[in-house]
Formats: structure tokens, sequence, C-alpha cells
């Protein structure tokens, strides 16, 4: 009894395209029509570009998701070094009355600009002395956490946006050589077809059945 070839996949389960080495074969002999092989892997060549078309969209949204976890990530590890004593952010008043103050002096407020959109920014004073933050999960949901839980959850989901992007990146480049391949099987199952004909053709029997005189 025999059984088929297990069907390779990349580590993401993307099926690999086999490479047609001899047309003949395939198509199911040298009287076979070539149609239903050409139309196969012009179905297979078009689920390879959907599913190229849903990895570049994932991907553009990594791209934007991963610096905004950055900056987030960066912020909170700013206000625990600032709680914990690790710095100290000179502010304009600071500086001014830096001669006339002890060096040991420390604010518990901090002035912060917050991005509201794409060009409105907002001033607001923060305790420094705080521990909790709240981030943004999505769906209009926030929850409160604890510096050193944000920062470990933002380090997780920094870790993971980075892994799917480097994932995404590299199936996008498994599907163009896919692609590829089908592409070349298309081509040269096309030229078999061409030079079968032509060769009937020289034989002095066309596909369309002529008669001798």
């Amino acid at each position: 009894m025999s059984t088929k070839p297990a069907l390779q996949t990349n580590p993401r389960g993307i099926p690999q395209a086999p490479f047609i080495s001899n047309v003949e074969e395939h198509v199911g002999g040298p009287d076979a029509e070539v149609e239903s092989a050409l139309r196969q892997f012009q179905e297979a060549i078009a689920k390879y570009r959907y599913m190229e078309l849903n990895l570049n969209t994932r991907k553009k949204a990594l791209l934007d998701k991963i610096p905004d976890i950055e900056k987030t990530l960066s912020m909170v590890q700013f206000l625990k070094d600032k709680r914990e004593g690790k710095l100290k952010v000179k502010t304009d008043d600071d500086l001014e009355d830096e001669d006339d103050e002890s060096s040991g002096a420390a604010s518990n407020s901090q002035t912060m600009t917050f991005e509201l959109n794409d060009t409105l920014y907002a001033e607001a004073e923060i305790d420094t002395t705080e521990d909790i933050v709240y981030l943004w999960l999505g769906a209009n949901v926030m929850l409160s956490y604890t510096q050193g839980e944000a920062i470990k959850l933002l380090t997780e989901k920094l870790s993971a946006a980075k892994q799917s992007l480097s994932n995404a990146t590299e199936d996008l480049e498994f599907l163009r050589e896919q692609i590829t391949v089908m592409e070349v099987n298309t081509a040269r199952c096309y030229n078999w077809d061409v030079k079968r004909r032509r060769e009937k053709r020289l034989a002095g029997g066309t596909d369309e059945g002529s008669s001798k005189a």
C-alpha cells in the first residue's frame, strides 16, 4: 500500500510548494490535459498571496506597536528609578537654584508631557513616590500595576512582539520563495504543453485532428 509523502511545512505551518521536475509525469502522461494542473498552480499562488497580504498587514502593525511598548517601558523604568532614588532629574528650577540648594534635595513630583494625539500634548504633574502605574491594555481597558509588575509585563510583551515580527519577516520570505516555485511550475507546465502541441503539428497530427487528402 503506497502512502503520500508527508507535506513539508515551515515552523508556522505554511506548506512548502513542491517543485515539479517532471511535468509529463505530474499531469498524467503525454496525452493528458494541462488545464487542471495549471488551475491548481494558480489556486496555490492565490493562497500564498493571501497569506502574504495578511502577514504584511501584521508586520506593519507590529512595526507600529513595538516602539510604543518600548517608549512605555522606558517611562515606567524611569519612574521606578526616580522613586528608588537611582536618578534625579534636574528641572529648570533646579538648575537656577542649584547654587542655593543642597545637592541632596529631591522633589516628590515631576512635570511630564503626555502625548494625546500625533500633534497634541498636555502637561501633568505626577507624584514620583507612587509605586502604581496605569496601562492601557486595549479595547478601552486600563489596569493598575505596581511598577515592577508593569516592567515585567511590558518586557514580556516587547519580547513577544519582537519574536512575532521576526516570525512574520521569516514567513514573508518563505512565502515569496513558494510563490516563485509555483510560478516556475506554471511556466514549465505551459511551455511543456506548447512544445507537445508543436511536436504533434510537425508530426502531421494537430490537436484539432487534421485529415490527409
